[in-house]
Parts: structure tokens; C-alpha cells; sequence
């Protein structure tokens, strides 16, 4: 059986010596740390875009949300008059009006 030899170190010094090679590790060092756009970078703008994704996603929900309530609203007085009596406290002239708060209970 015959076994693959190691790089030798005459092999791996001419390796280094070479301009190329050389050069080519330079501009990968510089890329890699020292750009303007280096992989820090990269993986900070990437985290950043992922997360105003989702917010975009969040607040794209709450709008059509809202839209479909407010159609609701604008459509059909019983819904407009529950709304307004359930988050504004309104009523009617001959009503009273009780709010009941349930205490948490802790633990």
C-alpha cells in the first residue's frame, strides 16, 4: 500500500516564496478583515436585513388587520357602536356603565 507524502518543506518554503500565492493571500486577508465590507460586516448587514424582514412582516400584518377591522367599522353600525362602547366607554344617554378589572393574583 502506498501511502500519499506529506508537502515537503522545500515545497511549502517555495509555496510561500511564490509571488502569486503571496499576493493572493494579501488581497484574501485584506478582504476577509480590512475591507469596508468585510465578513463582520456582511454578517452584521445580514442580521440587520433579517430582522427589519420581520418587522416588515409584523407591521404588514397589523395593517391589513387594522384595514379589516375598519371596513368592519365602516360597514355595519352594530360592530361600530360594540367598538366604540368596548374601547372608548361610550354610551348612551339613559345607560350607566360599569368596568369590571380583574386583580391578577400573585403568586
Amino acid at each position: 500500500m502506498k501511502f500519499i507524502e506529506p508537502i515537503s518543506m522545500k515545497r511549502l518554503i517555495n509555496l510561500v516564496k511564490n509571488k502569486f500565492f503571496l499576493v493572493t493571500m494579501a488581497f484574501l486577508v485584506w478582504m476577509i478583515f480590512f475591507d469596508k465590507n468585510d465578513l463582520f460586516s456582511q454578517y452584521e448587514y445580514r442580521r440587520q436585513v433579517n430582522k427589519l424582514k420581520q418587522e416588515r412582516d409584523f407591521y404588514k400584518k397589523e395593517i391589513d388587520q387594522v384595514t379589516k377591522e375598519l371596513d368592519e367599522l365602516t360597514s355595519n353600525p352594530q360592530k361600530l357602536e360594540k367598538f366604540a362602547r368596548e374601547k372608548y366607554l361610550m354610551k348612551k344617554d339613559n345607560e350607566d356603565v360599569y368596568v369590571i378589572v380583574h386583580e391578577k393574583k400573585e403568586k
